[in-house]
């Protein structure tokens, strides 16, 4: 008779036996299935690189600038008799703004005008004693001197007395007033701005790098973050005589026409400069690795397999990169399935991969 004790000993030992077993089954498998799966080429796709028509842009930010631009302030130190405009108000040229008191002035300038009236007659008769020789030429001389110093200081008093009529030196939009009728302004005091609108200046950088493709009447792009569907067109008009030695850009000012008022002084604005067009080798920017400081292409070799190959990369734009260096037309490299790839690794196309009968 058999011991119930020695039974279950046995029994475990048979289990133990049996799962060892198919472990090692099961890792026999595996190997065997990574050693197929590491000769499996990878499904890519790829492409012909051939030469194309570009035309590439410098994109930049820029900040918007009214075509004139002042602060409106005084010349001198004077009471606000009256404010002829309001805050927004649209003004021409020439424009009175602001009057300042100038009751001094208009009782000096009446004294002046008096005093040059007296000496213009003065003078109209010692002119006719000239003529007649009643009196000497160095008289007559010092009279119209007299007449013209006369002159001279009605002429004065009127500049100051126009110094107390404020107005606009050229047409344009005001912004918020800042003084009232009875205000004390002094020089410097702010009344309000004044912006020409009706057209603008955008200034944005450049890298010098690019500097040799700028050039005046060149097409501008821009948008703003107030009305991001709306596109602006502008023309270069000036390219900074000077480079910034910090940055190492040039200013570059478009001029925009600006009827419909959608740019602002101080806007920033994003500035696409149209470059004219030119034959580049164009890749996806997909198929471009980027590791480290290593900037490479999986190309495809005539045995299946591919290698890397270091490439300079130049204007990126549009899903598109312009390669500089290091491959040629004619040069098929791969675009989608890059990551799973090594050197020396063998590839498939999609169209003509193999397929695992199922069943």
């Amino acid at each position: 008779m058999t011991h119930p004790a020695r039974s279950l000993s046995l029994i475990a030992a048979l289990a133990l036996a049996t799962a060892l077993a198919g472990c090692g089954k099961d890792q026999a498998a595996a190997s065997n299935r990574g050693k197929d799966g590491g000769n499996a080429p990878v499904i890519v796709t790829t492409t012909v690189l051939k030469p194309s028509t570009f035309a590439d842009s410098i994109v930049a930010i820029g900040t918007a600038r009214a075509a004139d631009s002042i602060t409106v302030t005084a010349k001198v130190s004077e009471i606000v008799q009256a404010v002829h405009f309001d805050s927004g108000d649209e003004v021409a040229k020439g424009a009175v703004l602001v009057t300042l008191s100038g009751q001094q002035q208009q009782a000096a300038l009446a004294q002046a005008e008096a005093a040059a009236k007296e000496s213009q007659q003065l003078y109209a008769r010692q002119q006719e004693l000239a003529r007649q020789q009643l009196i000497a030429t160095s008289q007559l001389d010092t009279q119209r001197a007299t007449r013209d110093q006369a002159l001279a200081q009605v002429n004065q008093v009127r500049a100051q007395l126009s110094d107390r009529s404020i107005r606009a030196p050229f047409g344009g939009v005001l912004g918020i007033r800042q003084v009232s009728p009875g205000a004390l302004v002094t020089p410097g005091t702010a009344i309000a701005t004044l912006d020409d609108l009706s057209h603008m200046y955008v200034d944005f950088p450049v890298p010098e790098a690019a500097l040799a493709q700028l050039a005046t009447g060149q097409q501008v792009f821009g948008r703003t973050a107030a009305y991001p569907d709306k596109r602006l067109t502008g023309t270069v008009t000036t390219v900074e005589a000077r480079v910034d030695p910090a940055t190492r850009s040039v200013t570059v000012r478009a001029d925009f026409p600006n009827a419909d008022r959608a740019l602002r002084p101080g806007m920033l604005v994003n500035v696409e400069l149209q470059r004219a067009q030119r034959t580049a080798l164009l890749v996806p920017e997909i198929a471009v690795v980027q590791v480290g400081n290593r900037t490479f292409v999986y190309r495809a070799k005539t045995d299946g397999s591919v290698e890397q190959v270091d490439v300079q990369v130049g204007t990126r734009t549009g899903g598109q990169a312009e390669i500089v260096k290091g491959i040629g037309a004619g040069d098929r490299i791969v675009v989608d399935g890059t990551g799973k790839l090594r050197p020396g690794a063998k590839i498939v196309e999609p169209d003509v991969a193999p397929t695992t009968a199922k069943g």
